[in-house]
């Protein structure tokens, strides 16, 4: 697993994000405060509070570099 910080502060953001990892068989979670929610979800991800970063799970162990390569607009440092 690795864990990674993203930043979707617009709905096209979010539109975009779920796109891009749906593409993957692997499990996302998002991760704000207590709440675990599943990254895939579209309902869920706008349940959060999206006006900060938020931790992104990624349960993969292989294609973890073509997974960070289709991340690369949505993780901040």
């Amino acid at each position: 697993m690795k864990t990674v910080k993203i930043c979707l502060n617009s709905i096209e953001k979010v539109k975009s994000f779920v796109n891009a990892i749906t593409r993957f068989d692997v499990d996302f979670d998002l991760v704000s405060g207590r709440y675990v929610i599943d990254a895939k979800s579209i309902m869920g991800i706008f349940s959060l509070d999206l006006s900060k970063p938020i931790d992104l799970n990624i349960h993969a162990n292989e294609e973890m570099d073509a997974i960070l390569e289709v991340l690369k607009p949505y993780i901040t440092e």
